[in-house]
């Protein structure tokens, strides 16, 4: 068994839709990024591929191309669980948490798990998803933006 951490941070801004975990969220601002900038798919896909020492997301898609721009985050997971099942690995499980002043997520977070969960093809109860303030500190306490933190359990098929 091996295990992967991501981590990823998009900046708040107007005039982007705020998706996170697959979710298109109510939001007066959404996350700045190539991609749809879900920074909890980022964060996931990071882990999952850190897990398996296949490098990070950049890597496999990166902003330079503008193949993936705009890109929804959930097509890049699955690919990235595709390139791990090639490597004879499988999920285990996932364990995410956003840090976010706002929006509130707790309403999407059963969405947002069982979004992982199809993509990664694992069980709903192999995914947790959590969501936290800071309190009014740092840029995700200011709203200046978004981060997410993931830890992956990864096993041979």
């Amino acid at each position: 068994m091996r295990i992967g951490h991501g981590y990823d941070v998009h900046k708040l801004v107007e005039g982007r839709k705020c998706i996170i975990g697959g979710v298109d969220i109510p939001s007066p601002v959404g996350l700045l990024g190539h991609s749809d900038a879900d920074v909890l798919l980022h964060a996931i896909s990071d882990a999952v591929l850190g897990a398996a020492a296949m490098g990070d997301i950049g890597n496999l898609f990166p902003d330079t191309d503008d193949k993936w721009k705009g890109a929804n985050s959930l097509l890049l997971l699955k690919e990235v669980v595709s390139q791990l099942h090639l490597k004879g690995y499988v999920i285990v499980n996932i364990d995410a948490t956003v840090l976010a002043q706002a929006p509130k997520l707790a309403p999407y977070i059963s969405d947002m798990r069982k979004n992982i969960a199809e993509v990664c093809d694992i069980d709903f109860d192999c995914v947790s998803v959590k969501a936290t303030t800071e309190e009014g500190l740092g840029f995700t306490g200011k709203k200046q933006g978004i981060a997410a933190h993931a830890v992956c359990l990864i096993d041979k098929a």
